[in-house]
């Protein structure tokens, strides 16, 4: 099995390689369209990730779209990853050519007060858009970013992307295993980059998401408690004319009314508030593949009776 599964590594290695090659050769536009048919492909094959994609856009939007409309948003989500996906490889050809002819932003002076406070911050950003370009577009314009994000299973797929995000600048916490990085990235007052829109096996709590419980990470929230510092949301997706568009939202301050365990469930609320907001706005561009109500409360509570 060890054979099997150092021999399926090293394949998804040098394919993934081989593409991050090509579209970083090819023009741009070529290269999303290339991208896309072949995401096209994948999705029709890959009957798993396509029922789930449209069970989970069912379970939102069951009462207000047709199963017409939630087939097209599926496909448009392929469309749109695809192109996300070409543009990640291609960050360091952006950084070469100037990032700011790609992105515009709006209401950047929330996280640019944050960063003159010197406190640090909590940067909330989701699996929307192309997170891993706003990330290297934000230490372009001269933010010390560090993110925290799950390592690969694949050690080498990790290690290529972390190879992108280095070219970037940026610097990548593995989530779970530097824990200690984490309090000293914001001990130093870096901002730091966090996501919490998928259920991991991290502490959480249940919140309302698309009007459904949802297991939701607290750790961004406690965070914030602990260090004193705001959390800044923000997001970039993806215009038709293939520009980004990065867009932070007010700060989220954590609450205080003395009842420890009721704010934070009141906090990660807010988050999840802010996530449902963002993604109404553009549907296609989260991963509605993901299983974000594979568990629910009282199957929870069942399993720790």
């Amino acid at each position: 099995m060890k054979i099997i599964k150092k021999i399926n590594n090293a394949v998804q290695y040098h394919v993934a390689y081989f593409f991050v090659r090509v579209f970083r050769i090819m023009p741009r536009r070529v290269g999303i369209r290339i991208a896309q048919g072949l995401a096209l492909i994948f999705y029709f094959f890959a009957r798993k990730h396509r029922r789930n994609t449209i069970q989970h856009l069912t379970m939102a939007f069951g009462n207000e779209k047709t199963e017409k409309e939630i087939r097209q948003i599926a496909r448009r989500m392929v469309f749109h990853f695809a192109a996300a996906g070409v543009d990640a490889v291609r960050i360091p050809i952006f950084l070469k050519e100037g990032m700011d002819q790609y992105i515009r932003a709006e209401n950047m002076h929330y996280l640019e007060d944050a960063y003159r406070e010197g406190k640090g911050m909590i940067l909330l950003t989701a699996h929307l858009g192309n997170w891993e370009l706003m990330g290297a577009w934000l230490t372009w314009k001269k933010y010390p970013l560090r993110a925290v994000g799950k390592s690969l299973t694949n050690p080498r797929l990790n290690q290529l992307v972390l190879e992108t995000r280095n070219q970037a600048g940026y610097i990548n916490i593995a989530r779970g295993k530097e824990t200690r990085e984490i309090i000293k990235a914001l001990q130093q007052g870096y901002p730091l980059a966090m996501l919490m829109d998928q259920d991991t096996r991290v502490k959480g709590v249940w919140v309302d998401f698309f009007g459904r419980k949802a297991n939701t990470p607290v750790g961004p929230v406690l965070l914030a408690r602990k260090f004193n510092i705001p959390i800044i949301p923000a997001f970039a997706h993806l215009e038709p004319d293939l520009t980004y568009h990065v867009e932070c939202f007010a700060p989220i301050t954590v609450s205080d009314t003395g009842d420890p365990e009721k704010d934070l469930i009141a906090d990660v609320q807010k988050c999840s508030d802010i996530y449902e907001k963002i993604i109404r706005k553009h549907l296609e561009q989260w991963v509605w593949m993901h299983r974000r109500w594979k568990r629910q409360p009282e199957e929870d509570a069942e399993r720790h009776k």
